[in-house]
């Protein structure tokens, strides 16, 4: 199969990084609008919306940053939109009820989490195709490629571990037990620690990407609310790589977690069912998905105080900020 222009385009840009220009909009992805909605970084006002194909749930820039892709479960595809134009320049099949995705350093290689399959699909970026599925536990979510390309790691929620995989292998080579129903991941900057949200552990776990084993556990804990009711899901790391944030669910509050002590520093209220976080280049504004209460929250992150709420479609899933 002959590659489409669009990645040819942006396989080339891949050594242009640098000179791409910034939008200085978030975009959050709408489950329930089937849409990507626009946040201006300047006015923290909606400036517009993207249609996209059904249930948009994780993003991802692409090389060059001029082109993000959109796994939508629903539709069982991958589009591709031009940030530019703010329209879809291609879109494919990406395995069974894509939710979560991440790409290999080269850009090369896509690894999605088909839950309905409960495996890692293993997507040809260039020929547009899934080239293998890797069975892993069920329901998967996280995806995380190292920086090294060498390891894929994968959430089972049902299966309460962190998969392994061997790129060169295309093999499951461990599998680590974390907290109850794992979600998502984010690594330490010096790539030594995955640390991973436990939805139901009320939790993060932190693995060892040296031994691949669970070091230590980050348990959270907030006056007048059960265990039951912090739900950690999303998951950020600061710049500096100081602090982690999460976003806790249910409890509807982000905790600023202090890395090296591996303590929480801050809880700051924000909407009902805090999801996705993602933060600002700086690492000065954090802003978290509010799946519940169809907002986002603008967060000073050294004041510890939320800026502003913004409405951002229903069932908003995640945000990527472009500044």
């Amino acid at each position: 199969m002959r590659p489409h222009p669009a990645f040819i385009l942006w396989l080339a840009c891949s050594a242009c990084l640098a000179q791409a220009k910034d939008t200085g909009l978030a975009y959050v992805s709408s489950e329930k609008n089937h849409a990507i909605t626009l946040v201006d970084l300047k006015t923290l006002a909606v400036v517009g919306t993207i249609p996209t194909c059904k249930r948009p749930r994780h993003m991802q820039f692409l090389p060059g940053r001029e082109q993000l892709m959109v796994a939508c479960g629903d539709s069982s595809k991958a589009d591709i939109i031009d940030v530019a134009t703010r329209k879809s320049v291609a879109s494919f099949p990406f395995g069974d009820d894509p939710e979560a995705f991440d790409l290999s350093p080269d850009a090369r290689t896509a690894y999605v989490s088909l839950e309905d399959e409960g495996a890692l699909g293993w997507f040809d970026m260039v020929a547009r195709k899934l080239v293998k599925s890797i069975p892993v536990g069920k329901e998967p979510e996280g995806v995380k490629a190292s920086p090294d390309g060498k390891r894929v790691y994968v959430t089972s929620e049902v299966a309460n571990m962190v998969h392994v995989i061997d790129t060169a292998t295309q093999q499951v080579v461990t599998n680590v037990a974390v907290g109850k129903r794992p979600r998502r991941f984010a690594l330490s900057a010096d790539g030594g620690e995955l640390w991973v949200t436990n939805e139901l552990g009320s939790s993060v776990s932190i693995i060892s990407t040296r031994s691949l084993m669970v070091t230590q556990t980050i348990t959270f804990d907030i006056k007048g609310l059960r265990a039951d009711d912090i739900t950690p899901v999303g998951i950020a790391m600061s710049p500096d790589g100081k602090t982690a944030y999460v976003g806790l669910g249910r409890a509807n509050h982000v905790a600023f977690v202090d890395v090296a002590s591996r303590k929480t520093t801050q809880l700051v209220l924000v909407g009902k069912r805090a999801w996705g976080v993602g933060l600002n280049r700086a690492g000065s504004l954090l802003f978290v998905v509010n799946g519940l209460s169809d907002d986002m929250t603008v967060i000073d992150v050294a004041g510890a105080k939320a800026l502003k709420t913004i409405a951002v479609g229903r069932v908003p899933y995640m945000v990527v900020v472009d500044d």
